[in-house]
Order: C-alpha cells, then structure tokens, then sequence
C-alpha cells in the first residue's frame, strides 16, 4: 500500500498546474514559428512543456511517497540441553548416543517451521557445541533468566528443556521468571531408580583460620537404602605431592534406609599456608556410585602471629610482666634472650624490645645497626644500667641528659593531645595513680616530630619530661620508654582491680603501634583471594612506583605460574591507565606458586606468592534424576512432561499450540520523491522530448 502526500496543502496542486499551463501556453500561443506544422505537433510540445513545469513545482511541494511493508517472522523456539556430569552418571552411553541423535533431529525438523536457538547449560549457558555432559555443576534458573532476558518477546513459542532435574547452583527453577515466558516442554533424563548409595553430602567449615587455631568440621552423612551397613569416616591431610596422612576417624553405622547425619570434628592446623584436607567414607558393598563418598577441602591457614623479641641486658621483673602481657594475645610469638648469648637472625622478628640496652656493660652497637638496617621497629626501655649516650645514638626521638648513679622515681600523666591510637578512659584515670617508675635523674628532651604519650611526674610535680614517647628512624617506627620498673604497674593494676586489663591494654596498644610496618614496596602484585574453584578465572593486579612512589606502568610486567610437578604458565599483564591487570583460564585443581617481574630503571623488581585451586565436585553428591522438579516446571507453564523416546512427538505438539503462528509486523516506510531516480529520468525525458521536437523542427 502506497500513498503520496504533500507538505503543503493540497489545494496548491491546483497553482502547480496552472503554473505549467501559464508556461506552455506563453511559450506556444504567440510562438508563430512552428504555425505551417500540424496541431497535434504543437500541442505535444506543449504537453511536454506543461508536464516538465507542473512536475517541477509539485516538486517544490516536498512530496512524500509512504508505503506500508509487510513482513511475517517464524515463532521461536528454544532448546536448552543440560550438559552436567550428573546425566551422563544417570544414563547408559547407548542412552546418551540415541538421545543426541534425536536432540539433532528434532532441531531439524523444527527448523522448517520456526526459527530455533539451541543451548548447552550446566554451570554456564553456551550456544550449544556438542560438548558432551562434562560440566561439574548444574544451574537451571540461570538458564531460564537467560532465556527471558535474551528472547522475552512476543515471540518466544516455547522452551524445550532436556535435563535430569536436579540443580546444584542457583535457586529454585520453579521460582524463576524465566521458565513462565514460554511453556516448557521438559525432557526427563537421567535415572530415578533409589539405589544403593553413601554420599558424603557436604563438609562446613571456615575458609581461613589463623595458626594455632582450633577449626570446626562438620560433615553431613547420608546413605540410601543401606540399612545395616557400616562405614568409616576418614579425614587426611593431603600435601602437594599428593600424600595423604590420617587425622582422625569414626565409626559410622547406618540404621535407616533414608539415614542422615552429621559428624563433628576439630582440627589444629600445624603450618600457614592453603591446607587440603580430604574427607572420605569407606565405600560399601554393593554401592552404585562412590565418587561421591569424598570431598576434598581448603582451608586458607594465616600466620598471623607477629615475632616479638625480648632482648634485655640482664633478668629483670620488667620482662615477664612484658613477656606475659603479650602473650595473652594468640597473634604475638613472643622470644626471651640476653644480648651477651643472642645468637639468633634479628630478620626474623617483626618487633624488638631493647631492654636497658644498650647497656654500660653492652652497647650491642651490631644490634643496633641490623635493627636500623632492616627497618625493624623496637622500643628502647631505658633505666639505670642503660649507656645514655648510646641510647641517645640509637634514636633521635628523645635526647636525655641523665646521670645512671642517680634516679628519680616517677609517676605518669597522659598527653591529652596524643593523637597516634586511641586511649582509653579508664587508662587515661587510673594510670597517673599506678606506683612510680625509676628513671635516670637529668634532663629529657622529645624531638619535634615526635609524640609524646606520656609525662613524667616526680612527686606532685607534673613535668615536660616525656615518660614514653614515639617517632620515627627511617623507615621504622620507634619507641622510648624513660624509666624502668613496669612490673609494678602490673601488679598494681591487679591490686585495685583484680586483674592486669588496663596495663595489659596499655602494652599491647603501644606493641600494635610500633610493630605496623608500611608496605613500602615499589612493586606489588593483588591477588583476590588464594582459593579458587576449579572453573573460576583468575585475577591479578598489579603496581609499579617510581621513587616518588607515584603510579607508573612503563615496563611490561610477566607473570609465570607453576604448578606443583614444575610445569609453567606464563602471562603478560595489561596495562590499565596506571597500573596492570591480567585475567587468566581457569586451572586444573591443585596448589600453584607465581612469581611476577618487572625491569624498571635498570632494577628487577620480582613479587612471589601462591594460590590453590579445589576441585568441583557438586555433580557427583546427587546423580539420582528428580523428574519431579521438571513436571512442576512444565504444568506451570503450560507445557509439558516427556521421556526421551518421547522426543520425536514434540513438532506435533508444537503445531497444536494456537499460539504458535508467525507474526505479521507491518512498517510504514516514508520517503521523499526527489530521491527516486525514476524522477530523475522522467524529468530528463520530458526536456530531452521537448528539445529534440523544437530542434528538428527548425526552432532552435
């Protein structure tokens, strides 16, 4: 269906051809040049005249030609083929041969009359590729959102859904939008039978656990018609090599057909690191499957216990007053030793308290200098067999001008404008009351730059003198407390209030303080998490700083992965705006190590860490086929339940479906009739014709 209209309106059609006549007839009725030739002449020319003008001004006129198109398109339909291992377990490979052959030709044959998108599904959807049922996971409410958000149309005619109905990831089908877009034909495969079976159904437990920690397990046990039977759960600790040694085992015995339970256990984690632990049920007589008689765990173990040394001149109460305020924390290792017999790597230590050294006898001038040379934070407890002018050598935060053969005794008030960690109220009240200190008799001095946390009191006289005061060296934060005799705040404390909370609160802020190290690394690598599933991709991030420590990402930077038989995966990082990313396949499970490198400036700068990857093990725990599920889903919808040699009696279902016809979509399409090159032509004629007729008639 085709129409012409007009900008303008209609009644100018009328002053379009007067406008050709008014033209052809001053052009032709005072012309006596062409008076010896016929009329019929004369008149043709000036039609041609007449029709080329009129044609010109309609043009003028913005005439658009609209025409309506018609168009019909094939209803679709959608096959969803569920590709978990869960199938294929349920089902002979005769079985899964004929039902691919009728899955093709049933394709087949609904392509004459639809339009047909087939799709594979398990723990992803994918356009289907004949992959075989290998995925280890099954999501069938990802499938039908999938269906709804890419063909939710008025189009959709119909799902057909082939799977074994049981789903091991997202929620409930039944509940999902997508599987009421359309009825839903469902093909039930797999076994329903109730066979023989163990399954150890699941093991909860925290996926990261600090060392020295005691971790819960908690396994759940299930048997099918196994009434009787009797079984051993087993718990290994698998290393990277594949050893397993036993940690624990119970009896398990099975008093019911549908029997159930769960087992409790504690284990300690000897060693940091990613931990695999294997949970296994001796396999029963008899039994149908027994794959799904373990599981294998991680557990993420973190050494979060930070090294601190005690290293005194001699035996002093101040150590083990120290010594057992720090330990109260399971974080904090904590090390004794004497400087005359230290023998031990200061590196290992995250944070070092130097009591009353260096000494008159000692000045541990190597200690020193490896202590600033690593950039190990310490705290110097000063006292009356400390070498002050050594002391003073060691750190630039206080400067004291003492003389060891004299003392004060001191008492402590706290600095309201401390501002490094919070204090406590209680502490800041009952602190000045606590016993006095000894403190060498002089002068102290803090620097500027350092804080001040507390003063000195000698009497009822509150002083300048700072107590307790923290800075910097480097790259190392530093402590300097003035006095000696701290084990007497402790037993105070314990005295007023029968415990040891606010010195042990006081100690362990001030440790927390002065043990945090800055990460001041130029190059960093940022891995998520050190767990991953076996189908998961990998991530990383990476950082390159310059000696402003401002973002540069200049060099290429690799990355070569390892697996634990020495095999490499390298990678190249890809440069983000200022920095790198890189996304990797997923790996086999397993433990892997990494190491990153990167040449900046002439310098290799290297990052190491490791991660590990457990497998999936979903589709083995539940191979029994729920047709249950896949009957609800399809009466819902209005579709319907159907076995696999039932696949070929689909087409005739779906042609007794009213709904299912072609939709007619009808398109008004408008154009302007200046663009027609007919328009053009016509026009060239009507002159060329005029023109050719004046000529050879002698008029031009």
């Amino acid at each position: 269906m085709e129409g012409l209209s007009f900008a303008y309106p209609n009644w100018y059609i009328l002053i379009c051809l007067l406008l050709g006549v008014g033209f052809a007839g001053l052009l032709y009725y005072r012309d006596k040049s062409f008076k010896e030739q016929p009329a019929a002449v004369v008149w043709t020319m000036a039609m041609l005249r007449f029709a080329t003008v009129s044609l010109l001004a309609l043009l003028l006129m913005e005439p658009m030609l609209r025409s309506l198109v018609t168009t019909s398109k094939k209803p679709v339909i959608v096959m969803g083929r569920d590709a978990s291992a869960s199938v294929a377990a349920g089902m002979t490979p005769e079985q899964l041969a004929g039902f691919a052959a009728d899955w093709k030709a049933l394709q087949s044959s609904l392509e004459e009359n639809y339009e047909v998108a087939d799709y594979a599904f398990g723990s992803s959807v994918r356009e289907d590729a004949d992959t075989g049922f290998v995925d280890q996971a099954t999501n069938i409410s990802d499938f039908l959102n999938f269906v709804d958000d890419v063909h939710g149309s008025e189009r959709l005619g119909a799902i057909i859904l082939a799977s074994d109905g049981t789903f091991n990831q997202g929620s409930n089908p039944l509940y999902v939008k997508g599987g009421a877009a359309a009825p839903v034909y469902a093909i039930g495969l797999g076994d329903t039978t109730i066979k023989k079976d163990l399954v150890l159904a699941n093991v909860f437990h925290n996926k990261i656990a600090y060392l020295g920690d005691r971790v819960s397990f908690q396994a759940d046990i299930s048997a099918r018609n196994a009434v009787g039977s009797r079984t051993t759960l087993r718990v290994y600790q698998v290393d990277n090599e594949g050893r397993a040694e036993l940690q624990q085992q119970f009896p398990v015995l099975i008093d019911e057909n549908d029997y159930f339970t769960t087992q409790e256990l504690v284990l300690e984690p000897s060693k940091p690191g990613v931990q695999r632990y294997r949970f296994s049920l001796e396999t029963l007589a008899g039994e149908s499957v027994s794959a799904n008689n373990s599981r294998d765990v991680f557990l993420d173990v973190l050494d979060a216990r930070q090294q601190i040394l005690l290293l005194a001149h001699a035996p002093h109460p101040d150590l083990s007053a120290l010594r057992r305020s720090l330990e109260v924390n399971k974080n904090y290792q904590v090390t004794l030793a004497y400087a005359k017999n230290f023998k031990d790597k200061l590196s290992d230590f995250d944070f070092v308290v130097l009591h009353q050294l260096p000494s008159r006898n000692n000045r541990a001038d190597a200690i020193l200098r490896e202590l600033a040379d690593k950039n190990i934070p310490r705290l110097f407890v000063a006292g009356l067999q400390s070498d002050i002018a050594a002391l003073n050598n060691a750190q630039s935060i206080v400067a004291l001008q003492a003389d060891f053969r004299s003392y004060n005794e001191v008492q402590a008030t706290v600095n309201d404008n401390f501002s490094l960690f919070t204090i406590d109220e209680d502490l800041k009240q009952d602190l000045p009351n606590f016993a006095p200190l000894i403190a060498p008799f002089g002068e102290f001095q803090a620097s500027a730059d350092a804080q001040v946390l507390l003063y000195q009191r000698i009497g009822k006289v509150s002083t300048a003198y700072p107590l307790m005061v923290f800075g910097t060296e480097g790259d190392s934060r530093v402590g300097v407390l003035c006095a000696e005799g701290i084990w007497k705040w402790r037993l105070f404390d314990y005295l007023q209030h029968e415990n040891q909370d606010i010195f042990r609160q006081f100690i362990q802020q001030s440790t927390q303080y002065l043990s945090v190290k800055e990460d001041k690394r130029k190059f960093r690598v940022d891995i998520p998490k050190v767990i991953f599933d076996e189908n998961e991709l990998l991530r990383f991030n990476a950082e390159l700083y310059n000696d402003n420590y401002e973002l540069v990402n200049d060099p290429d930077v690799s990355l070569l992965i390892k697996d634990v038989s020495g095999k490499d995966y390298p990678y190249t990082f890809d440069k983000t705006a200022n920095a790198y990313r890189l996304e990797t396949n997923a790996f086999a499970s397993g433990n892997y190590t990494f190491e990153a490198r990167t040449l900046y400036n002439g310098n290799v700068f290297t990052y190491e860490g490791s991660f590990s990857v457990q497998p999936i093990q979903l589709e083995v725990y539940e191979t029994r086929a729920d047709h249950r599920l896949l009957n609800l889903l399809s009466s819902q919808s209005g579709g319907a339940m159907l076995s696999p040699e039932q696949t070929k009696e689909i087409p005739a279902l779906l042609e007794g479906r009213s709904t299912l016809k072609p939709v007619m979509y009808q398109t008004v399409k408008t154009r302007a009739v200046i663009h027609l090159r007919l328009l053009f032509f016509l026009l060239l004629l009507l002159l060329t014709g005029e023109w050719f007729m004046r000529r050879y008639l002698g008029s031009y």
